[in-house]
């Protein structure tokens, strides 16, 4: 992926227990090397200072408008004309294309307690994003189109970190696919946190899907 001097990224934090977002641009690209500016808190406008081994998501628009992000890490500075944060940059197939970040849906299994009418029961996810997953159902399910439920999601990061996700959600359709039954869930007021913790976990499943693809062809 050529990402072009002058590029603005938005740099997320991966491992923050706060939502942040940093502006910065690209100064200059070298091999697996991009420099770039020291980046400027969304919220505040104030340079934000960035140490070594700090790990973002980091989102840019190319000149057809679309919308791509990848991992990576600080891996030095580099003192020039200007002062320059130096991220690394991984190969073209780890770059992802997103339309809506807010609803990037991965297929995964994920595992999710549903609360429905003071009773609990255990789902595993066939996909997930941040708007809402569909669940594995039983024959007969527990509930039906339209009721509401409360959800605790489990979300295995590659680091061995684990979140529990905690929202409301109604359920949109229950319907069967390929002899499964599916139950489509809408989340509802997702705490902005966790909304960044889901991002977050999609996009490593996006990125180790990919691998995965790569590594039988």
């Amino acid at each position: 992926m050529d990402i072009k001097i002058g590029t603005v990224l938005t740099l997320e934090p991966t491992t923050s227990e706060k939502v942040e977002r940093f502006k910065c641009k690209v100064v200059e690209k070298k091999d697996n090397i991009i420099f770039i500016t020291y980046p400027v808190d969304t919220k505040t406008d104030r340079t934000v200072y960035l140490v070594d081994g700090s790990q973002f998501r980091a989102i840019f628009r190319n000149d057809d408008d679309i919308n791509y992000a990848f991992q990576t890490e600080v891996v030095g500075r580099k003192m020039d004309r200007i002062p320059m944060i130096m991220l690394s940059c991984p190969p073209d197939d780890e770059f992802i294309k997103i339309q809506r970040r807010e609803f990037v849906r991965v297929k995964t299994p994920v595992d999710v307690a549903v609360e429905h009418l003071n009773q609990f029961y255990q789902f595993v996810t066939d996909d997930i994003s941040a708007g809402g997953a569909a669940i594995k159902l039983p024959i007969s399910p527990p509930f039906s189109e339209g009721d509401k439920v409360k959800l605790t999601i489990v979300l295995p990061y590659k680091s061995g970190e684990i979140q529990y996700i905690q929202t409301d959600a109604e359920v949109i359709r229950i319907f069967e696919k390929n002899g499964q039954m599916l139950a489509s869930l809408q989340f509802i007021d997702t705490d902005e946190l966790d909304k960044q913790f889901i991002l977050r976990f999609c996009f490593e499943r996006q990125v180790m899907l990919r691998k995965e693809t790569k590594d039988l062809q």
